[in-house]
């Protein structure tokens, strides 16, 4: 065989070269080697351009934590300042009660030193010894007094009658008042260096002491009173401490001086701040000495003869203990508003008898939740000398206790029905509710009484529907009236007698509300957890409800339903028997003073108002007296000077200087025609000009007469259709004052001095807000009134929008322009029937999941032809068993009723039938929320993503279409950068084999799956219709199935029209998600571990090509929670009225 002819290679010499047997062999090894250095070169190039890629990798990775660290830095700062704000704050507070102490221990420890350096002190000029000879008369008196003790111990009975030392003691004044009536003894002892006995006694008898006739009103008297005349009137007498200013004194109480100066150093702070609260108040009226005698000896004294009666200060009796402490606590509501505020609705509140100030209904989630912050406001209004009747029911309570007892709570029609086993369980935890309330207020010092029967008596509402249910026919005030007159806050439950005695169970708002009508009271207050009625549409808490005119505008809005609609409807019911000065607040315990006693208000007002009507012509008015009335209403309050002829074809009217202005203001001008031909107006103006040499006036500038104005103005401005004008001005600074004034405020400038301005200007404010602001927009500062005139509630009453306290978890969304809606917005509290149609899946069993822990979702049917029979697992709130409902079967239950919400966990294209049956129900308010795809692109069906489509939208909807799982983490994905996406996004899914079901196929085979991913409907999948249909814009999408369980990753390539950063590209997504609780914004890619098990979607990585041009996002979901059961939970939540986030687990 031929020998194989080798390739032919330029580099290898051909011909007689060739043959050479050296050459050949060599130039192989050198092209050898050459290759093997261009190989190693090659790779060491590879190698390098690895580590750079490495590095840029860890480069990116370090700048993502590095931003990441820098939010957090700042975060970190701003709570560093909040927190450096707060202690700076509780610092100075330290501070000021520390130096507040300092000076209360000096007031205790120098006052005394300076009162007994005082008394040692006395009147100059005289001077009391042992040795003067005042001493027989002291013995005398001494003797005497120890006689008349002796006496009075044996006869004494009155326990105010005082007795006369038997001590040591000297007398060295006496004063005595003008009429001659009183007088003063001062007696110093050793323990106490000066005292003051003030003395009733005759004329006679002070004459008699005094031993010298009439004297000065103070005046020194030596030697001392003879004793039967100081010991016959000794028993009238009361010692108090005395002050060379007479300004701080102190009345002794039921014992000696001395024990009381003992009892203060006793009981230190007690005593301290009792001196220093007394020492600010006058001394008490004449009060009783004590049995006690004066201990110790006299010591020499020096008495100053300069005491005037302008030094003197009159003894008055001693305040009210109830009328100080109101004092008190009015001070401290003037915290929460303004102290004419306070004092106004005080005295609007006291104007009543005690029981017609209030009736507050407390919930029973109020009992459990806010007792404390319950107790202490009504605490705060007893102590001001309100009475408010307070009525509580326990529903939340009694639904706890009924199943655990095994008892199924039954509803008709929003009522409970109440068998004897519900009614006994009812009434005792009525009873101790009650008590548990009135120990709490007990406790804080409120005397308060319990009163569970006798009140309310009730016929049966229907006995064969509700059973043991009431219908109050009769309010008994009695008991009421009884505890308020000895001095106790009523506390009723909502519990009613027929009248063989036999209780019946009454709805507390129903209960309430007949006790309002019976007591006809100010107010009645309905205290709950969110403190008002919101705006659906805007989140926003209504400050106020004036039903005449908006009643029927609220009823028609979307968000009014539930137990909102109702609670309005009963509302309206309610005030329609009461007076006009009636209203109905909704407020949260803790804001219970600010709604009474403030104008703004806390909660939500709720009262009749007036209707506003509006009228174009004099003829259209019914009672145009009354009309006229109002006008001149006007003119009432301030001085004028009208001018006009017999047939008053011409008026004017002007207002005289104010105090400090020489300028005079014509404030009506107003001519009939043929008083402009008959120069009735040059009269007029004429006759005006010689009573006031400087006059203003405004004339809008389309008026017809215009001119003529001009003609008899020295000069005028023109600003924004008003014409200014004046004569006599004559200094340039009054002009330019003048001017500026106008040009800065226009004719406000004239204030409330002109009718016109003033109506201009109410008609201009009610312009704003109705087409400036939109409904429901809020002003910065709103107030209200209790009154309840059209006028008030047209400039006054609209709703506002207040700043919330730091102590209310609530956040303003300025970025996310569908923020969640949150508990605060919750219209129902009635449980909600829900039967759930294909309960075999695994969405179906994450679903019953979350029903169980929910507490208004009352699971009544699960239906799955393969499980029909046994029992559902996993369900603990009553027992339920597996049906294999047909279509048939669900349009019977739809048209009785019984469910309030459908759930369709059913394969695609199988839903349909059950679908119809709900819709051939009579009953079209029930909701279905379908998680398959078949309604997804069903215009009529609402698509149901909180988080990108409008919240209100999806309460407002019955047919709910559950988006899916992958279509859910992609749109979040992909849905902050669609303004900015430059092509096609691409998505690469990869999710746990759950999402392929239970029955067995390829992708969920563990085995098969084990070290491999399938990829499958690589195009024009269902999802990648969904996604696209839903953003607007062509997306492509590649599923795939992986080896775990449960649980989707993402990564998701979208192009950029413009180069863009990974900071600003996250920053665009948390500020588009914040709020949202569902939805984390993380720097690192997220992972599907972390993911599984929870409710919520992960998105991060955010990695920006070199280009600037395309960015690498990742999102993860779990496909059963948030892809399937807990969105679907979300939007049954959204649509019943309830937490957007209620029963979901919140990490």
């Amino acid at each position: 065989m031929a020998e194989r002819e080798p390739p032919y290679d330029p580099y290898i010499p051909s011909g007689s070269s060739a043959a050479g047997g050296s050459s050949g062999p060599s130039g192989n090894q050198r092209t050898a080697a050459l290759q093997a250095q261009i190989d190693d070169t090659v790779g060491v190039m590879r190698e390098n351009i690895n580590k750079v890629s490495q590095r840029g990798e860890r480069l990116d990775s370090l700048q993502d934590k590095t931003d990441n660290l820098a939010v957090s830095a700042q975060g970190f700062r701003r709570g560093a300042n909040r927190v450096r704000k707060q202690m700076w704050w509780k610092d100075m507070k330290m501070r000021v009660c520390l130096i507040v102490a300092i000076i209360i221990l000096i007031i205790v420890i120098v006052v005394p030193a300076d009162l007994r350096s005082h008394a040692l002190s006395g009147p100059s000029g005289v001077a009391i010894g042992r040795d003067q000879d005042c001493g027989a008369d002291l013995v005398r008196l001494r003797k005497s007094a120890r006689e008349k003790d002796g006496k009075n111990k044996k006869t004494q009975r009155n326990p105010r009658q005082g007795k006369f030392p038997s001590s040591p003691y000297k007398v060295f004044a006496l004063r005595r008042y003008n009429n001659g009536d009183y007088v003063q003894l001062i007696i110093v002892s050793r323990e106490l260096d000066r005292k003051i006995l003030p003395v009733r006694e005759p004329k006679q008898s002070l004459s008699a002491a005094a031993a010298g006739g009439e004297r000065s009103p103070y005046q020194t008297v030596t030697p001392t009173p003879p004793a039967e005349a100081l010991s016959k009137s000794y028993s009238r007498a009361e010692i108090s401490l005395g002050h060379r200013t007479a300004g701080w004194s102190l009345a002794a109480h039921q014992s000696s001086c001395r024990m009381l100066v003992d009892k203060m150093f006793s009981l230190r702070p007690a005593v301290r701040r009792a001196i220093v609260t007394r020492s600010l108040r006058a001394v008490s009226a004449p009060q009783a000495l004590s049995s006690r005698t004066l201990p110790g000896s006299v010591g020499c004294l020096r008495i100053r003869s300069s005491l005037s009666l302008s030094q003197s200060r009159q003894y008055s009796r001693s305040a009210d203990p109830q009328l100080s402490t109101r004092s008190t606590v009015v001070q401290l509501l003037s915290n929460i508003g303004s102290k004419r505020e306070v004092q106004q609705y005080l005295s609007h509140f006291t104007s009543v008898s005690s029981q017609q100030f209030a009736v507050i209904k407390v919930g029973g989630a109020i009992l459990t939740d806010h007792l404390q912050t319950l107790s202490s406001a009504l605490a705060f209004l007893n102590h001001v000398g309100l009475y408010p009747v307070v009525v509580h029911g326990a529903g939340p309570q009694l639904n706890k206790i009924l199943e655990d007892a095994g008892v199924e709570p039954h509803f008709e029609d929003g009522i409970r029905v109440t068998d004897g086993k519900t009614l006994a369980v009812a009434r005792k935890l009525f009873l101790e509710e009650n008590l548990r309330l009135v120990e709490e207020l007990e406790s804080m010092g409120v005397r308060a009484r319990p009163i569970t029967t006798g009140v309310f008596s009730a016929d049966y509402l229907d006995k064969e529907k509700y059973k043991l249910v009431g219908k109050i026919n009769h309010v008994n005030k009695r008991p009421i009236e009884a505890a308020i007159e000895a001095g106790c806050l009523p506390i009723l439950t909502s519990m009613a007698e027929t009248p063989e005695g036999q209780v019946l169970n009454v709805n507390a708002d129903v209960a309430a509300g007949e006790l309002a009508r019976a007591l006809q009271p100010l107010k009645i207050v309905y205290l709950a957890e969110k403190g008002g009625l919101f705006n659906g549409d805007t989140g926003e808490k209504i400050s106020v409800i004036n039903l005449d005119e908006e009643y029927d505008h609220l009823m028609s809005q979307w968000w009014v339903r539930h137990g909102t609609r109702l609670k309005i409807k009963e509302m309206r019911e309610l005030l329609m028997d009461l007076p006009r000065t009636s209203s109905v607040a909704i407020i949260h315990p803790a804001d219970l003073q600010k709604e009474l006693f403030t104008d703004s208000g806390a909660g939500t007002l709720i009262r009749r108002g007036n209707k506003v009507h509006t009228k174009t012509s004099l003829s259209e008015f019914e009672d145009l007296q009354a009309f006229k009335d109002v006008l001149i209403r006007d003119r009432e309050d301030r001085p004028f000077k009208a001018y006009c002829d017999d047939p008053m074809e011409a008026l004017a009217i002007v207002l005289p200087p104010e105090e400090g202005s020489a300028l005079a203001h014509l404030a009506t001008f107003t001519v009939t025609k043929s008083g402009w031909l008959t120069n009735v107006a040059d009269n007029v103006f004429s006759s005006i000009k010689k009573d006031f040499p400087k006059l203003v006036w405004t004339v809008k500038a389309d008026d017809e007469n215009l001119t003529w104005f001009f003609d008899k103005a020295d000069g005028s401005l023109s600003r924004e259709g008003d014409v200014l004008f004046w004569y006599g001005l004559e200094d340039s600074d009054e002009v330019k004052e003048l001017v500026l004034e106008f040009t800065k405020h226009g004719r406000q400038m004239f204030g409330d001095i002109n009718l016109e301005s003033r109506l201009h200007r109410a008609a201009q404010a009610a312009f704003t807000r109705a087409g400036g602001s939109g409904l429901g927009a809020a002003s910065t500062e709103q107030k209200r009134t209790f009154a309840t005139s059209a006028g008030a509630n047209a400039l006054r009453a609209a709703r506002r929008g207040r700043p919330v306290a730091a102590g209310h978890l609530t956040r303003s969304y300025s970025t996310n322009p569908n923020p969640p809606l949150g508990e605060k917005n919750v219209s129902n509290t009635r449980p909600s029937r829900v039967a759930l149609i294909g309960a075999r899946g695994y969405t179906g069993q994450a679903l019953i999941n979350l029903l169980n822990g929910h507490p208004y979702m009352d699971l009544r049917h699960v239906s799955s032809r393969e499980l029909a029979g046994k029992k559902l697992q996993g369900y603990d709130k009553r027992e339920i068993i597996y049906e294999n409902l047909s279509p048939e079967d669900v349009r019977r239950m739809a048209q009785n009723g019984d469910i309030d919400c459908w759930v369709m966990a059913l394969p695609n294209g199988v839903c349909k039938p059950y679908v119809d049956a709900v819709d051939q129900a009579s009953d079209k308010g029930a909701i279905i929320v379908d998680l398959s795809a078949d309604y997804r692109f069903d215009p009529n069906w609402t698509y149901g993503l909180p988080e990108l489509v409008s919240r209100s939208t999806i309460a407002k909807a019955t047919r709910i279409a559950n988006p899916g799982c992958y279509a859910t983490a992609a749109q979040l994905g992909i849905a902050p950068l669609v303004p900015y996406l430059g092509g096609q996004p691409t998505v690469f899914g990869v999710s746990g084999y759950s999402g392929a079901g239970t029955k067995p196929s390829p992708k969920n085979d563990v085995n098969l799956l084990t070290n491999n991913i399938i990829p499958y409907s690589l195009t024009d999948h269902i999802h990648e219709k969904e996604i696209s249909s839903q953003l607007n814009t062509s997306v492509a999408f590649i599923p795939h199935v992986a080896v775990w369980f449960q649980g989707i990753h993402h990564t998701i390539s979208l192009p950029l029209k413009e180069e863009m950063s990974s900071r600003d590209i996250r920053n665009l997504y948390q500020d588009r998600y914040a709020g949202e609780k569902l939805v984390k914004i993380v720097g690192e890619p997220p992972l599907v571990k972390n993911i599984a098990g929870r409710h919520g979607v992960e998105i991060g990585g955010f990695a920006v090509h070199s280009s600037g041009k395309r960015v690498v996002v990742c999102a993860t979901i779990d496909n059963l929670l948030k892809g399937a059961a807990t969105q679907c939970l979300q939007n049954m939540n959204l649509a019943l009225g309830y937490s957007e986030y209620e029963g979901i687990p919140l990490e």
